[in-house]
């Protein structure tokens, strides 16, 4: 089951959220998502536990518990949406007149 932690501290590194999940059981990995601009944390993650059993019990137990002075929101990941990047709309975005060619005047 894939799990999804929010509310991170800044400071916590990969292996102290494994090792908070092996509490409850076997994890195949432990991944914080870091902001690619700056480097930094971006306070969320993501574990991986192949025991279902054991992955709801640690989201029980876990959620909404202090981890490192924040209180953790944990819950089971949901699968990614594929939305499409840029600025919104269907329009293709802004278009050049050139009011001295083309005009039709």
């Amino acid at each position: 089951m894939n799990i999804f932690i929010s509310n991170l501290n800044y400071n916590t590194v990969e292996s102290e959220l494994q090792s908070l999940f092996e509490n409850y059981g076997t994890v195949d990995s432990a991944k914080i998502i870091m902001d690619r601009d700056t480097g930094r944390s971006r306070g969320f993650g993501f574990v991986e536990m192949p025991n279902d059993d054991e992955a709801n019990q640690a989201i029980e137990e876990l959620n909404q518990k202090e981890f490192k002075q924040k209180v953790l929101n944990i819950s089971e990941a949901k699968p990614r949406e594929d939305k499409p990047r840029g600025f919104g709309g269907g329009g293709g975005g802004y278009q050049k007149r050139d009011n001295n060619r083309n005009s039709g005047w």
